[in-house]
């Protein structure tokens, strides 16, 4: 099984004003999907996930490096 690429950080816990994990920057819906997203979706969300948590006030998470995981996130 292929690694799927992955921006969470283990800070599982949704910003009730912007809906974003305030880990990852994601939304509910896109982790829910993201094992069955391409690998370029999943790319182009990545790019986009600090400007998301910038504009949501979401700045206190520690900083790491998207990672490379063997399940799905």
């Amino acid at each position: 099984m292929a690694a799927i690429s992955s921006p969470c950080i283990r800070i599982c816990v949704i910003d009730e004003a912007s809906g974003l994990c305030e880990g990852c920057g994601r939304t509910l819906a896109e982790i829910a999907t993201w094992g069955t997203m391409a690998e370029a979706h999943r790319t182009a969300l990545m790019a986009d996930l600090p400007r998301r948590l910038k504009e949501a006030g979401i700045t206190e998470r520690p900083a790491a490096p998207p990672r490379a995981a063997t399940g799905v996130d």
